[in-house]
């Protein structure tokens, strides 16, 4: 038999050594996709399945939305008190909205409207300039607004207080 030159010798030895090493590289890498592959299926397969009784749960935006009802307060003109020091009275206007969870509640809120205006005079004229001022004071007044109005509506309940307009003179 016939003797190889070195240098095939060598390229063959070269050859042999290397390709172990890229063997077991590449039988890594598909065994790595493959376990990856399963378990990402795997993970879909949880997430995707509906439990019994998930319909009820399902996604807010496939269940049927009831539409909310805003409901508009008469506009209020209402003089505040003056504050230490201060000769000119001040006065606020108002035009409030309020947001209510359906037709239903509106039905049950309508009558009681004297009632509501009522309650958001008394407050307001207790109020100064300075406790309105900034948004920090009106965000507290919608927050005691809202307290107010659901205490006056009683069972009913109002979901949010909407100021139209607020002005201070």
């Amino acid at each position: 038999m016939a003797k190889k030159p070195k240098k095939a010798a060598a390229a063959e030895g070269e050859a042999g050594e290397g390709e172990a090493p890229k063997g077991s590289k590449k039988k890594l890498i598909i065994i790595a996709s493959a376990v990856l592959l399963l378990a990402g299926g795997g993970g879909g397969y949880f997430l995707m399945k509906k439990k019994p009784g998930a319909e009820a749960h399902a996604d807010p935006a496939m269940a049927v939305k009831i539409p909310v009802v805003f409901l508009d307060v008469r506009e209020m003109f209402v003089n505040l008190s003056t504050e230490p020091g201060q000769e000119k009275t001040k006065f606020a206007k108002l035009k409030i909205a309020l947001e209510l969870k359906d037709a239903k509640v509106e039905i049950e809120v309508k009558p009681l409207m004297p009632r509501i205006e009522d309650t958001f005079q008394v407050y307001l004229r207790d109020l100064r300039a300075s406790d309105l001022a900034g948004s920090a004071g009106i965000y507290r007044l919608r927050e005691e607004l809202l307290r107010r109005v659901n205490v006056a509506i009683h069972p009913a309940r109002a979901e949010a207080v909407l100021f139209k307009e607020v002005v201070v003179q």
